[in-house]
């Protein structure tokens, strides 16, 4: 176990209030030492200070994360999110080496009034209920503009960046857009799974690319300075993005179908289109995503191979990290909302060994100390590891966001 850096003084999500009272009481999972912490990297003493160096001094940005705790058992999870009440994992950030963490929330399995998820009144209310926590504590601070990640890594805390998976709670309401800016949304995805108004998810049989509303949208996340992101959505709709967007695009969450042949993952022309106009690629990890043939069993290796494939095929500048993980039984997660983020059907016939976690990438608390400690063991030099630990990701922000 990582010893925090951070000013975390012990705060729990809602304890200004009654536990019982004031909102309904559900055990959570650990959020250190879940499970058995990754033991295969084998560094010797002068790796491993240089790997704490490396992340105690730079700005170290997760492009993609759910950083809550969820309930164990995991089963639970459907009435903790009707409940709208999901409680950040402070203790485990504060291990977590990160300066900051795009968060994205309950995104399509917010079901606090909709068994579908991706309702307009269900994303305000879990954005609302998550940021009235933040304003209680002085750990994670929400962060609007890059001078708030400099500032959360100058004064020991954590910038949380919000963000959606999705845009489909907008409907067909440009203007939403606007809105989620104002409550500090500062990325949003085009489309997950399923088809919305601006174009089509990965998941359908037929993609109709980014519609004459999608553009308007694009046009409009370019204007306010909202950065964009592709990773659930079609090839042909991910292209068009890229190619209508002003600035560059985040691939949040993703990694190589030449490397693992799921639907989730990017053919190289979408990897190499998104790199060519400046963007970054952020590479996932959540449960059975970012597998591979050399190491079909996932785990950090397994991503790692997604990694040194996108660096071989765009450059070390425009490839980074979106593990996409939680406090939390992940594994669990994807069999109780199996409907809602359309795992079996992006897999197609692949067939895989299933694991109970992703050894050494397995939540928000954990990942980063073990991919530098990976890329370190790897022989990769300080410059490169601070890039793509977070340089990468910095660079594109101060091109997207206005302010």
């Amino acid at each position: 176990m990582r010893e925090s850096l951070k000013r975390y003084t012990g705060y729990r999500s809602y304890s200004y209030l009654d536990a019982g009272v004031d909102y309904q009481q559900f055990t959570l999972a650990p959020e250190v030492s879940r499970v058995p912490a990754y033991s295969r990297l084998h560094l010797s003493d002068s790796q491993r200070i240089r790997a704490n160096r490396l992340l105690d001094q730079s700005i170290v940005i997760s492009l993609h994360e759910h950083p809550a705790v969820f309930p164990d058992p995991i089963t639970d999870s459907v009435d903790y999110n009707r409940a709208g009440r999901h409680r950040t994992g402070y203790e485990g950030l504060a291990q977590s080496g990160l300066t900051a963490v795009f968060d994205n929330f309950m995104d399509g399995i917010a079901c606090v009034t909709s068994q579908a998820g991706w309702k307009w009144t269900d994303i305000l209310a879990d954005l609302g209920m998550r940021f009235s926590d933040l304003a209680h504590q002085d750990l994670v601070l929400k962060a609007e503009k890059v001078a708030d990640i400099r500032y959360a890594h100058e004064s020991g805390r954590i910038a949380l960046v919000p963000g959606l998976e999705a845009a489909t709670p907008i409907e067909n309401e440009l203007d939403r857009i606007d809105i989620l800016y104002g409550f500090g949304v500062r990325q949003m995805g085009i489309a997950y799974s399923e088809t919305n108004a601006l174009g089509s998810g990965l998941k359908e049989r037929r993609d109709g690319g980014l519609t004459d509303f999608g553009r308007r949208a694009v046009t409009r996340m370019n204007k306010l300075g909202m950065a964009i992101d592709v990773s659930h959505s079609g090839d042909l709709t991910s292209l068009e993005t890229i190619e209508h967007s002003t600035v560059p695009i985040f691939l949040t969450h993703a990694g190589a179908r030449a490397v693992w042949g799921s639907l989730r993952m990017k053919p190289d022309s979408v990897l190499e289109a998104c790199a060519e106009r400046g963007g970054v690629i952020g590479i996932e990890a959540a449960p059975h995503t970012t597998m591979s043939l050399a190491h079909p069993r996932h785990s950090l290796e397994s991503v790692m191979d997604h990694f040194t494939y996108c660096v071989d095929l765009v450059g070390i500048d425009h490839v980074a990290f979106g593990p996409d993980t939680l406090f939390g039984d992940h594994v669990g997660l994807h069999e109780v909302f199996a409907g809602h983020v359309s795992f079996d059907a992006v897999q197609g016939d692949l067939s895989y060994e299933k694991v109970d976690y992703v050894d050494g990438m397995e939540n928000p608390g954990e990942s980063f100390a073990n991919i530098v400690g990976w890329l370190v063991s790897h022989d990769y030099s300080d410059e490169e590891i601070r890039a793509v630990i977070g340089g990468n990701i910095l660079r594109v922000l101060e091109e997207v966001w206005v302010s």
